[in-house]
């Protein structure tokens, strides 16, 4: 899975884990391998609403493209990667780096819905991001019923950082180059879904 002739021992770690781990999410955050476990019913439920507001927006077609799970190369580290749920790209088929990622100039907008380890999303990424100058950064806090929309990245930080409860709409940034209204509470309530047995 690496890149030609590149051959990295935190590089190789992640490719031996991701062989015995499949479904998995690792990532290399801060020199750091994390990971994500896999999604449950709420969190893939809410990855398919949002895709089918941003494709109803037109940001699907053509070289933008709505895509789940693209590596982003991250310059917070010589081997940092991450791999948002959900991104806005545009003609990222041609701005592929290394080790099947792709160049953070070409996203539009990412977005994370917490998972249990949601410090890498409202922390971690939210610097790496803000570093990498992505434009918009949305964050889906299944943990504190709350969307978060970061943008105005600045010198490694966003500027802007604007938190959203329930019984608020949201008008996303510009900058994904399309109108897009998010309902906050029904946009929650599907990201609350969960599995029950029997």
């Amino acid at each position: 899975m690496a890149a030609p002739g590149s051959t990295t021992p935190l590089l190789d770690e992640v490719d031996w884990l991701m062989e015995r781990v499949p479904g998995a999410r690792f990532e290399v955050l801060g020199g750091e391998i994390c990971v994500t476990p896999l999604a449950d019913v709420g969190h893939a439920s809410v990855l398919n609403t949002l895709r089918r507001l941003f494709k109803d927006a037109s940001l699907d077609d053509g070289p933008t493209e709505v895509l789940q799970r693209l590596a982003v190369w991250l310059p917070s580290g010589p081997y940092d990667f991450a791999i948002p749920d959900l991104s806005i790209s545009h003609d990222a088929v041609h701005h592929e780096v290394e080790y099947n990622c792709v160049d953070p100039s070409v996203f539009r907008l990412l977005l994370e819905v917490t998972s249990n380890n949601y410090g890498n999303e409202l922390r971690s990424k939210v610097t790496a991001y803000a570093e990498a100058e992505i434009p918009t950064y949305v964050i889906i806090n299944r943990r504190d019923e709350r969307i978060h929309v970061l943008t105005s990245p600045i010198d490694g930080t966003y500027r802007e950082h604007r938190i959203h409860a329930p019984g608020e709409r949201i008008t996303l940034p510009a900058s994904i180059d399309a109108e897009v209204e998010l309902d906050v509470a029904a946009i929650l309530a599907e990201a609350r879904q969960r599995t029950t047995n029997g």
